[in-house]
C-alpha cells in the first residue's frame, strides 16, 4: 500500500479490524508520521445507533465520538508503520494484531454530533510505551470542537 491521501475505506479496511456498522473512519487526509493524523466520518441520517439515540432528535452518541478518534489513532500507528516500511524500515503495518482502547481520560463533550455533519477527527500520539499508544485527540464539525480525551489503546495479550 502507498501513501498516497485521502486515504479511503477500502485502504482503511486493510489497516484496521472494523467494518460497518463500526468503522467509524471514511478518509484519513493527512498523516505526520508518529507525530498526528487527520481524518474525517460522514455522519450520515442512516447511522444505525440514530434509531434509538435519540427518536426524533438523533444524536451520536459521545462514546463512538471518541471511538472513532481511538480509530484515527490506530491509523495513526499502523500508517505510520507503513510509511517507515516504505522508507526501508521492515517494521510495517501490524494487521495481524488486535489493540483495544482501555482508557479514556478527560474527555469532554461541547456540541452535539448529528446528522449532515463532518465529523473531523484530529490525533496526536503523545506516547509509545511497550505495547501500547496514548493519543490526545479532538473531534471537530465546521472547524469547532465538539469533543475530545486522551485514548490509551493496547496490544491484546495472546
Amino acid at each position: 500500500m502507498s501513501l498516497t491521501f485521502p486515504i479511503d475505506v477500502p485502504k482503511i479496511n486493510e489497516l484496521l479490524p472494523h467494518r460497518y456498522p463500526f468503522l467509524l473512519v471514511d478518509r484519513v487526509t493527512g498523516l505526520e508520521p508518529n507525530k498526528r493524523l487527520f481524518a474525517y466520518k460522514n455522519v450520515s441520517c442512516n447511522e444505525p445507533f440514530f434509531n434509538g439515540h435519540f427518536p426524533g432528535h438523533p444524536v451520536m452518541p459521545g462514546v463512538l465520538v471518541i471511538e472513532a478518534l481511538a480509530q484515527a489513532g490506530g491509523l495513526l500507528t499502523q500508517l505510520s508503520r507503513l510509511s517507515a516500511q516504505s522508507e526501508g524500515d521492515p517494521n510495517g503495518p501490524n494487521t495481524d494484531k488486535l489493540y483495544y482502547l482501555v482508557k479514556v481520560d478527560g474527555a469532554k463533550f461541547t456540541k452535539m454530533v448529528v446528522p449532515g455533519d463532518r465529523l473531523e477527527l484530529e490525533v496526536e500520539l503523545k506516547r509509545m510505551i511497550r505495547n501500547m499508544a496514548v493519543y490526545s485527540g479532538i473531534a471537530r464539525v465546521d472547524g469547532e470542537q465538539v469533543a475530545c480525551a486522551e485514548i490509551l489503546c493496547a496490544e491484546a495479550q495472546a
